[in-house]
């Protein structure tokens, strides 16, 4: 299994690579169809939030949905130690879910977003590996971040545990039973909320 470990803003010394992968040495047991844990490290500069300024990302790819789970810290160690705790759980949470559904269907499985490319000659425009595009909105410091995603038809429940999966507070997918574009988002306490466009996604044209 690959661990990618990428720096923004800060660069990521050897030492802290190395505890990365220990961290994450269990990531194989718990997924067996992982193939690959990206690791995101990000310094956030601003002073006043100097008890957050450290974020960790992970995110685990391969034969199945997507896991992602991130936690900030003052510290870089302390943001993995935390954001390992919560994948690890998810992680486990998607292995039970696997043992009790074996005899279903499988859940719709995500492919890789294809790499988008910028015709923007200036420095206005990052396109990242993962396609990943940041652009900054007009003459002011805001960045807008872009990634565009492939993905199957899926039923609401699949759409729910894959939002707990990223740990996201909402999910955007196409509803298998109306083809509606959709997005599940988390309400207060342990409830959910669905809000549907009324534009039915058209299917694509068969290949000749």
């Amino acid at each position: 299994m690959e661990i990618a470990v990428v720096g923004r803003h800060v660069e990521v010394p050897d030492r802290f690579r190395r505890h990365v992968e220990d961290k994450l040495e269990k990531v194989s047991q718990l997924a067996p169809r992982a193939q690959r844990v990206d690791v995101e490290i990000t310094h956030e500069r601003n002073p006043r939030q100097s008890e957050t300024s450290e974020r960790v990302e992970l995110t685990v790819r391969g034969k199945g949905p997507v896991v992602r789970a991130e936690a900030s810290a003052d510290d870089p160690y302390a943001a993995l130690d935390l954001a390992t705790t919560k994948l690890m759980e998810r992680l486990r949470r998607s292995r039970d879910r696997r043992k009790d559904h074996h005899k279903n269907a499988p859940v719709p499985v995500p492919t890789e977003p294809e790499p988008v490319e910028s015709d923007e000659s200036d420095e206005l425009v990052t396109v990242a590996e993962d396609g990943t595009v940041e652009t900054l909105w007009g003459d002011s410091p805001v960045v807008i971040r872009e990634k565009l995603h492939r993905a199957q038809p899926m039923s609401l429940d699949d759409a729910l545990y894959e939002m707990e999966m990223v740990g996201h507070d909402f999910f955007l997918f196409v509803d298998a039973e109306t083809n509606l574009p959709s997005v599940a988002y988390r309400r207060r306490g342990w409830s959910y909320g669905v809000i549907r466009l009324d534009a039915p996604v058209s299917a694509p044209a068969a290949a000749v």
